[in-house]
């Protein structure tokens, strides 16, 4: 790349030296002249943008020798110069002028994105994280975990299948994966560097770049399934709304009825795993260069880096939600996901209309009874 862009500058200039110098000395002229045909057979892009910018930079040479700003400010428009590398726009140098709110008109694309990424998403996707771990420590702290208000009875009700169970796995892993290889990439420039010096940071942000690449496809596609899975489930029904309107229970004394997932579980999987998913795989395979027929500009791969910087952000905050309720947030959640079973008080506290259609045979689960004197437990449906 860096012998590409040299070259591609040097070729400018030295043209428009040679211009320069066929001014100074007219003898030389009519090579130049028998060269042009040849000259212009092996250039067909911009003959005529290329011609005037030698000129102007011919000219520029007489009375002021070693300024390039002809050349460069060709450049930086963004013109479409000859080169003999496949490609589009392997003849453009700098991309031309662009702005993103707030910027300085006179600022490349280039320069515009890179202010814009490490600027104002950095700092405010910086804060959203920092703001969601100290929201959830609050809540630890203050409120404490949710626990079981009833004692265990020690029989067991099959919560998740082992396929519901591995896909959801899958999910977890290659999107912590994806989770922490990012926020290095990200943010580590600022806080690991320092720490680890420019080699060792440098060995870790190429592992996780390719990390992050070759785990995103795996992601997507157990999304895929997770979704084909969970979502019988997760369709809204009216005690969605009951739910949503006492906010889980936390407004009022009575206890808020669900079914096997409530609606704070439903809003996670339609707004966080559907929709932010969608768009964080979707704009990760552009990014991966996977999607046939994309014409893989510059623009079009800040763009696509900029709707991933954001989409993953906003789904890696609210990921953390779910991993507390799931994990030190409630009690017995984590084993429900582990086993696969949960007891049948933690069934009828928090998801009592669905632990009723369970006793009524309408949603058929194993339930074991493990027998007063050990052994094995008697399986029962």
């Amino acid at each position: 790349m860096k012998t590409w862009i040299t070259g591609l500058a040097l070729s400018l200039m030295l043209g428009g030296a040679a211009h320069a110098q066929e001014a100074k000395t007219p003898v030389a002229a009519p090579a130049s002249a028998a060269a042009a045909p040849a000259a212009q057979a092996q250039t067909p892009l911009n003959v005529e943008s290329i011609d005037i910018l030698k000129q102007n930079q011919a000219e520029r040479s007489l009375t002021q020798p070693g300024n390039n700003a002809p050349v460069w400010r060709q450049v930086k428009e963004g013109t479409n110069h000859y080169t003999s590398l496949p490609g589009p726009e392997m003849g453009v140098l700098i991309q031309p002028k662009a702005q993103f709110p707030g910027q300085d008109r006179a600022t490349t694309a280039g320069e515009a994105w890179r202010q814009y990424r490490n600027g104002p998403l950095m700092q405010i996707g910086g804060w959203l994280l920092i703001l969601a771990v100290l929201a959830l420590a609050a809540v630890y702290f203050i409120k404490g975990p949710i626990r079981l208000k009833g004692a265990r009875t020690g029989r067991l009700i099959e919560r998740f299948t082992s396929l519901e169970r591995i896909t959801h796995w899958t999910v977890a892993i290659t999107f912590l994966t994806l989770a922490i290889s990012g926020v290095i990439m990200l943010f580590g420039k600022y806080v690991l560097l320092p720490v680890f010096g420019h080699t060792l940071f440098g060995w870790l942000a190429y592992a996780c770049k390719n990390i992050h690449n070759f785990v995103g496809p795996l992601f997507s596609l157990s999304l895929i399934v997770m979704f084909v899975i969970f979502v019988k489930d997760n369709l809204p029904n009216r005690s969605d709304a009951v739910w949503i309107k006492r906010l889980g229970g936390a407004i009022g004394k009575e206890h808020v009825k669900s079914g096997r997932f409530n609606a704070g579980e439903k809003m996670w999987f339609w707004g966080g795993v559907t929709l932010l998913g969608l768009i964080v795989s979707a704009s990760g395979f552009v990014l991966d260069m996977l999607v046939p027929g994309m014409l893989y500009t510059r623009g079009t791969m800040q763009v696509a880096n900029v709707i991933h910087l954001v989409a993953a952000v906003l789904v890696f905050a609210m990921s953390l939600g779910h991993i507390y309720m799931g994990s030190i947030g409630t009690e017995g959640a984590y084993e429900a996901m582990r086993s696969g079973y949960v007891d049948d008080t933690w069934a009828r506290e928090h998801h009592e209309l669905w632990y009723e259609q369970v006793q009524s045979g309408e949603v058929p689960r194993v339930r074991s009874n493990p027998p007063a004197g050990g052994g094995a437990p008697v399986k029962t449906v």
